[in-house]
């Protein structure tokens, strides 16, 4: 079964089914990648790990986190050249997973490297700073900085109505971006995963959604059958 969202899933924010989810969306960013790049670079996955607190009643829950990310580096060299990241719930929820998040953002940026950002998270609060003024709402963005323009930001959007964008992942100055599409990626991670099977569609999701977007995924549902 194929996913029943036009683009991304909102009940993939379920905490038992996150960690699989980004795991196999760098996987699939990762293939769909490789074709893309000239002989000059190389891509690989890595990974950062860091340890979060909860609290619960009277404890606290200490939680060992993994989170892959893509790097784009000059093959001569080594030089990051790109960082692909994507935020997960912890990032954006709890104040460990956020310093982590940025502690990656900051390597990144100290190397002068381009970093491209992907957001699929509902929850939780920004990961960047900017004026949302003037700009249409959105639910999920990517967002790129380039290397020569570091304080300017392209912002790729999706709302949970529509398809996730194409975005372009900036390489080295003299060279064309490659364009990623990231709800081709979505698609292949959602089947390679079979989350289908790990879903309950007639229950509600993790995620609090704003009424008008809990009113159209109930229709959404209805109307094929789900619910």
């Amino acid at each position: 079964m194929s996913c029943p969202f036009p683009g991304m899933d909102p009940f993939l924010e379920d905490r038992r089914l996150w960690g699989a989810f980004h795991h196999q969306l760098v996987a699939s960013l990762y293939q769909i990648l490789l074709p893309g790049l000239v002989d000059r670079y190389r891509a690989r996955v890595q990974q950062r790990c860091y340890v979060t607190e909860e609290p619960l009643f009277t404890s606290i829950i200490k939680e060992n986190r993994q989170e892959e990310f893509i790097e784009i580096r000059h093959r001569a060299d080594g030089k990051l050249v790109t960082l692909i990241d994507i935020a997960s719930p912890a990032n954006k929820m709890l104040p460990q997973g956020r310093a982590a998040y940025h502690e990656t953002r900051k390597i990144a940026r100290s190397c002068n490297a381009g970093i491209v950002e992907i957001d699929l998270v509902l929850q939780g609060l920004p990961l960047l700073d900017f004026s949302r003024d003037g700009l249409p709402e959105w639910d999920y963005a990517v967002t790129v900085t380039r290397s020569t323009q570091p304080d300017r930001f392209e912002i790729y959007t999706a709302t949970l109505a529509k398809r996730l964008p194409r975005f372009k992942v900036p390489l080295a100055p003299d060279d064309r971006d490659t364009v990623l599409d990231l709800q081709a990626a979505f698609v292949r991670t959602y089947e390679q995963g079979n989350f289908c099977s790990q879903i309950n569609y007639k229950q509600e999701p993790d995620v609090r959604l704003k009424p008008q977007d809990k009113d159209w995924m109930d229709g959404w549902l209805k109307q094929a059958k789900i619910r």
